[in-house]
C-alpha cells in the first residue's frame, strides 16, 4: 500500500474491515479481509509510479479501445459532448518544452481541458484504470488502460503515432506532459518535509475574534451599461454541475449593499429539483429509489430524456411494457443522444412498474 494520504485512508478502512482498528471493542464483527480483497483496493497509482503494474499498449491500441468504449462521451478526438468536458486541446509544442501551459493564464481563451490542467501521467493512468468506462467501471484490462493513456497524450501531440507506453518508459513520457511542472508544494497544503515544501504551515495568521466587522461592505459594481453587454451569464453556464452565473438580465443593486446582500439580490433563482412523479407512491417511490429522477424528468429532460417524452415517442407500439422494461434494465445509448446509459440492477418487479407507467404516458 502506498503512503499518499489517499492511501493512508484506504489502508485504515482495510484494517478496520479486517478486525485490527477495534479488536477489543467489537470481538464478533467483521473477519479479516483476504489477499484478494486488498488486492483489488490497493491499486492507487502515485506520481513516482509506486503501484503500477507491469504492462504496456501501443498507441493504436488505445485508438481501438477509444473507439469502442471511449469515444460515445469524451468524442472521437477527445472534444467531448454536450455534456461531458474537453479532454485535449489548449496545449503547444512550446507548452510540451517548458512543461507550463501558457494558455492557463491566458484570460482570452475560453477553457481549461483535462490536458491543460494535469501535471502528472500518473493521474490520467491511475483515474482510467479505476473508473474508466462511466458504464463499467475497472473493467478495462492493464494493456488496455496503457494503451488508452498513450492515445489519449497522443491526441495531445505529446506522444506519435507509433509509441508503445509501458512501465518502463512512463517516467520518460512524464518529462514530455505540457502542465508537467504546472503544480506547486510551497502553500503548504500538504504537510511534511517529504511534500518539498518544508514542513512549512499554509496557514501563518493568528485567529482574531474581537472588534470584528459586522459586514463587509461592497465598495463597487460593474456599471448598468456593461451588466449585460455579453448576454445573460446565468443562461450560459452549463446545466450539469453546481456553477451558475449571475442572472444579469435583471438590473444591479442601486446603492452598495453587503456582501450577503449582494450575492442575493444578483444571484439566479435556485434550481428547482425535479418534479415527482404523481402517479401514485410506488411508482414515485421506485424512481427515488432507482435514482431514476437524477436523470429523468417527468415532462423534461435532465441528462436523459423525460419520461413523458419517452413515452410520446413509442406511443402505439404494441410491447411498449416489454421494450421499456428491456431498456431499463439493460442500458443503451444512440437513441436519445450520444450520453450512455448504464444497465440498471433494479429488481424485474420493479423494472415493470416503471415501464408500465411511462407506457401509460407517465402522467402526474
Amino acid at each position: 500500500m502506498s503512503s499518499s494520504p489517499k492511501s493512508l485512508l484506504v489502508g485504515f478502512w482495510l484494517a478496520a474491515l479486517a478486525g485490527s482498528a477495534l479488536p477489543q471493542a467489537h470481538p464478533n464483527v467483521g473477519r479479516p479481509a483476504t489477499a484478494k480483497e486488498i488486492q483489488a483496493w490497493d491499486i492507487d497509482v502515485r506520481p513516482d509510479f509506486r503501484g503500477l503494474p507491469p504492462g504496456a499498449g501501443s498507441v493504436s491500441k488505445g485508438m481501438d479501445v477509444w473507439e469502442g468504449k471511449c469515444a460515445s462521451c469524451h468524442g472521437i478526438f477527445g472534444e467531448s459532448n454536450e455534456v461531458f468536458s474537453p479532454l485535449v486541446g489548449g496545449t503547444t509544442k512550446d507548452d510540451i518544452k517548458t512543461g507550463r501551459v501558457a494558455r492557463l493564464t491566458d484570460p482570452g481563451f475560453p477553457g481549461r481541458t483535462t490536458l491543460m490542467k494535469v501535471s502528472t501521467v500518473s493521474t490520467l493512468w491511475d483515474y482510467i484504470n479505476r473508473a474508466m468506462p462511466w458504464t463499467q467501471p475497472k473493467s478495462l484490462t492493464v494493456e488496455e488502460v496503457y494503451g488508452v493513456t498513450a492515445y489519449l497524450l497522443h491526441l495531445g501531440g505529446v506522444l506519435p503515432e507509433d509509441f508503445v507506453l509501458s512501465d518502463r518508459n512512463i517516467a520518460q513520457v512524464q518529462a514530455l506532459l505540457p502542465n508537467r511542472n504546472g503544480k506547486t508544494t510551497d502553500h503548504g497544503l500538504w504537510p511534511g518535509k517529504g511534500m518539498g515544501n518544508g514542513g512549512r504551515p499554509d496557514v501563518k495568521t493568528l485567529a482574531c475574534m474581537k472588534d470584528c466587522a459586522t459586514e463587509a461592505k461592497v465598495a463597487s459594481f460593474l456599471p448598468d451599461h456593461a451588466r449585460n453587454a455579453h448576454g445573460n451569464l446565468a443562461e450560459q453556464n452549463r446545466g450539469v454541475g453546481a456553477q451558475r452565473g449571475a442572472d444579469t438580465s435583471k438590473p444591479a443593486p442601486s446603492a452598495p449593499l453587503g456582501v450577503a446582500a449582494a450575492v442575493a439580490a444578483t444571484a439566479p433563482a435556485p434550481v428547482a429539483p425535479p418534479a415527482k412523479p404523481a402517479a401514485g407512491p410506488n411508482v414515485a417511490g421506485l424512481l427515488n429509489k432507482h435514482s431514476c429522477s437524477a436523470c429523468h424528468g417527468v415532462d423534461k429532460a435532465i441528462v436523459g430524456p423525460g419520461f413523458q417524452a419517452i413515452a410520446k415517442k413509442h406511443a402505439g407500439r404494441a410491447d411498449l411494457e416489454g421494450y421499456l422494461k428491456q431498456k431499463i434494465k439493460a442500458g443503451g445509448q444512440g437513441v436519445w443522444g450520444a450520453v450512455p446509459m448504464p444497465p440498471q440492477s433494479l429488481p424485474d418487479a420493479d423494472a415493470a412498474e416503471i415501464a408500465k407507467w411511462i407506457a401509460n404516458g407517465a402522467k402526474r
